[in-house]
C-alpha cells in the first residue's frame, strides 16, 4: 500500500529525534551524502540547480512516491533566502520489489533537477535545506541532511550534469503519445477503486502503473496493471478518510506509467 506523503512524514518525523542528531552520531549518517550543484540563471530570471546525493554501495533512497514501504523525503527551504518557489523534477525511479512489498528507488547516485524562481532574479539565491530522507540496505532508516549553497545570479552555462537528469523525468502524455486517459470509479467498503484506462503504446517490458491523490490525508494501494493491445489498465485501491465521505476529482489525480524502455507521465483522466 502506497502510503501519503503526509502519513509517512508523521511517521518519519516522529522518528527524527533519535535519528537526526548530528551525522556522526549517527551509525548510518554516511551511508548518503548530498550536495548542490549550482546550475544556471535562466533568460526570465528562473534558476536551474540539483541536488545530487550518493549512496554508498547497496543502498537506495526513494521517489517522491515511496511505495509499499518506504519512507517518502521531506523537504524544508525555510532558512533560504530570496526564494520564491522551489520544485523538484523527479527523474524516473527503478521498481524494486522485496518480501510482496513494491518501492520506487533510486540507488548509487542521483541528481534531482530543481526548478527555482527567485523572488528577485537579478539576485543570488541563498539554499538553505533540511532533508529528511529514508535509506534502506539491509535495514530501512530515516536519515537527516542539511545543505546550504548560494546560487549565482549570473552563471549562464548550462551544468550537463543537471541537463542529463532533466532529460531523464518521464515523458508528459503527449511525449508518450497517450492518446486518451479515462479513469473508471466503483464504491468499495474501504473507500473508492479507481481503474484507469490509459490508450498509449507500450512504455517497454514489464510496465508498472503508480496513481498519485493529492490529498495528503488519502492512502493508495500499489496498482495492479495489465495490458489489453492499446489500452494498458490499472486498478488501485483509495482508502476513504477516517472520517466523512471521498469524493474523487479525477483532474487531480497523477499517473505514472515506469516501463522498461521509458516512463509517462499523465495529469488527470476523465470520466470513464
Amino acid at each position: 500500500m502506497i502510503k501519503s506523503a503526509t502519513c509517512l512524514s508523521m511517521l518519519l518525523l516522529a522518528l527524527v529525534p533519535a535519528a537526526a542528531r548530528p551525522l556522526a552520531a549517527n551509525p548510518y549518517g554516511d551511508v548518503v551524502s548530498a550536495r548542490v550543484l549550482d546550475g544556471w540563471r535562466e533568460a526570465d530570471g528562473s534558476h536551474v540547480a540539483g541536488l545530487e546525493l550518493t549512496l554508498e554501495d547497496g543502498w537506495k533512497t526513494y521517489w517522491r512516491v515511496p511505495g509499499s514501504a518506504g519512507i517518502p523525503p521531506v523537504f524544508n527551504w525555510a532558512g533560504s533566502g530570496n526564494l520564491e518557489t522551489l520544485d523538484i523534477v523527479w527523474p524516473s525511479p527503478e521498481v524494486w520489489n522485496q518480501g510482496g512489498d513494491r518501492s520506487y528507488v533510486y540507488h548509487d547516485r542521483v541528481i534531482l533537477p530543481l526548478r527555482i524562481t527567485p523572488e528577485d532574479g537579478a539576485a543570488p539565491v541563498r539554499l538553505e535545506g533540511e532533508i529528511f530522507l529514508g535509506v534502506c540496505k539491509n535495514v530501512c532508516v530515516p536519515l537527516e541532511v542539511t545543505i546550504s549553497a548560494e546560487l549565482s545570479a549570473t552563471d549562464q552555462k548550462t551544468d550537463p550534469r543537471i541537463a542529463a537528469a532533466l532529460a531523464g523525468r518521464p515523458y508528459s502524455a503527449a511525449e508518450g503519445r497517450v492518446r486518451r486517459a479515462t479513469c473508471h470509479v466503483f464504491p468499495d467498503p474501504k473507500g473508492m477503486r479507481v481503474e484507469a484506462h490509459l490508450q498509449m503504446p507500450s512504455a517497454g517490458g514489464r510496465e508498472v502503473t503508480v496513481i498519485e491523490a493529492p490529498w495528503p490525508e488519502l492512502m493508495v494501494s500499489d496498482a495492479v496493471t495489465r495490458r489489453e493491445g492499446g489500452t494498458l489498465i490499472a486498478n488501485a485501491l483509495i482508502h476513504a478518510p477516517m472520517s466523512g465521505a471521498l469524493h474523487l476529482d479525477r483532474s487531480a489525480l497523477k499517473i505514472t506509467v515506469l516501463g522498461q524502455s521509458y516512463a509517462v507521465e499523465i495529469d488527470g483522466c476523465e470520466a470513464g
